[in-house]
């Protein structure tokens, strides 16, 4: 079965550009003159197949990313981990679930659900409900063996344990794609659950290390050791310009930039 994976952002928690700063990767996001994939908003990912859509995370800008790509149904959403600019706009989903009678799929982990349950008690405390919040069915997903699956619309998702710094977060692989956000390494037990892949999405913040994200040089590493077909890399900083990051990158290893859309097999 064939899906389209479209980035919906693909910048880091601070977004490109980022406020307060006059460097050439953040003055060029923004001039006419510019590279519009400089224009980073937070890392989002929707998924379309079997006329299913199916997002992971929704950050900050996810209003203005739905209004961008014209989303008006969603499906179900996959969480990554509780980190703000990944569930911030779990708030801008309420018209939506407003359209579904037994509320809109959620699935995340234990820690996550439990940020949800915080940030957004409005949502769920049976007292004093806020009368329009969100209308959502909570699934959380199995922890306790890595690879577990569960079946969305026909197709397969696994839960691919990834390290976030000090954190242990989930990445995702559905079909011949895999992605892994907010990833500083992967642990040993997830690097056989992502052999023959197609699309590899791997996080690559700058080129310098950093404690909690993978950079530019460890996640070609990454690619290397698993040899997909293709892999792209998210979740970027303006340290990284687009244009001239490419030019030094192998063939099959891209920068993923907002609304780049690719096809592949799910199922």
């Amino acid at each position: 079965m064939e899906a389209t994976l479209t980035f919906l952002g693909t910048g880091t928690s601070m977004g490109v550009p980022t406020l307060g700063c006059n460097c050439a990767v953040c003055a060029s996001a923004v001039s006419p003159e510019g590279d519009p994939r400089n224009r980073r908003t937070r890392t989002s990912l929707r998924l379309t197949y079997n006329n299913r859509i199916v997002l992971v995370d929704t950050g900050q800008d996810f209003h203005a990313q739905a209004v961008r790509e014209n989303i008006r149904h969603i499906d179900a959403v996959l969480y990554t981990h509780g980190h703000a600019d990944h569930v911030l706009g779990f708030d801008d989903l309420r018209p939506i679930t407003f359209q579904l009678p037994g509320g809109l799929p959620i699935y995340a982990d234990a820690e996550t659900i439990a940020t949800l349950h915080r940030i957004f008690d409005y949502t769920f405390r049976t007292d004093n409900r806020y009368p329009t919040s969100a209308r959502v069915q909570i699934h959380p997903i199995d922890e306790s063996t890595p690879g577990a699956g569960f079946d969305l619309f026909g197709a397969c998702f696994q839960r691919i344990p990834v390290i976030h710094g000090g954190q242990r977060i989930t990445g995702y692989r559905f079909g011949s794609a895999a992605y892994l956000t907010d990833m500083s390494d992967i642990p040993p037990e997830s690097i056989p659950l992502l052999q023959d892949l197609d699309i590899l999405i791997l996080d690559a913040l700058r080129r310098q290390p950093h404690p909690s994200h993978s950079h530019l040089e460890r996640s070609l590493d990454y690619v290397e050791k698993l040899k997909p077909k293709r892999a792209f890399f998210t979740h970027i900083s303006h340290d990284l310009d687009h244009a001239a990051t490419e030019a030094e990158l192998p063939p099959h290893v891209r920068l993923a930039y907002d609304g780049l859309q690719l096809t592949f097999e799910i199922a």
